[in-house]
């Protein structure tokens, strides 16, 4: 009996979700959590070997719990299911340990399958966001200003986000202004708003 995980904030959905799982024969749902920060202890308390992962989370997002899980409890499969299907959160995914990235509005019996394959070893990618990642390419932001624009997304100022990121105003204004420049914009705001579309914050 493959032992599941659930992480979903919906509490419908992630209610859902497991309903439909526990009727397959093979599958049995040991674990449902609402929040980032509770997939690791929830694993490895319950041992799953499949965990279903959202992105967005409160707390902990999927794809840093899917970098936790592989350090935690290496022997479960992360599979990433999510509303969001953009090239960007599939790539550092997968760089982050997960074994599948699904797009919620499948039907269920795909994800029962995706589950099976994982198991299996195969890594398991919906093709029309594999080839929008290829041809996107992977994120033109380094880590500290991925950090430093993440930081920002809310409106804060300098002043603020250098004591969120531990680096000086100068610092920040630079990373700010190179983040601007590498994703063809005018501002800050706008920056934001496309990093996120590509799914690199």
């Amino acid at each position: 009996m493959t032992r599941v995980l659930i992480a979903e904030d919906q509490g419908m959905m992630r209610g859902a979700l497991a309903v439909l799982l526990d009727l397959e024969d093979d599958m049995e749902v040991v674990a449902q959590v609402g929040d980032g920060d509770a997939i690791v202890p929830a694993a490895l308390r319950e041992r799953p070997d499949v965990a279903l992962l959202d992105i967005e989370l409160p707390g902990m997002s999927g794809i840093d719990a899917a970098a936790a899980l592989r350090t935690a409890l290496p022997r479960c499969a992360v599979l990433i299911v999510t509303t969001f299907g953009r090239p960007g959160y599939l790539r550092r995914a997968l760089e982050a340990g997960a074994r599948g990235f699904l797009v919620k509005d499948g039907p269920v019996e795909e994800l029962a399958r995706a589950i099976r394959r994982v198991l299996a070893g195969e890594t398991v990618v919906d093709p029309a966001l594999a080839a929008a990642a290829l041809s996107a390419g992977p994120s033109p932001l380094t880590p500290r200003e991925r950090d430093v624009l993440l930081a920002a997304a809310d409106g804060a100022t300098v002043a603020d986000i250098s004591r969120r990121v531990h680096l000086s105003e100068s610092t920040v204004r630079n990373h700010l202004s190179s983040c601007i420049g590498k994703t063809g914009t005018r501002n800050r705001t706008e920056a934001v708003h496309v990093a996120r579309h590509n799914g690199w914050l």
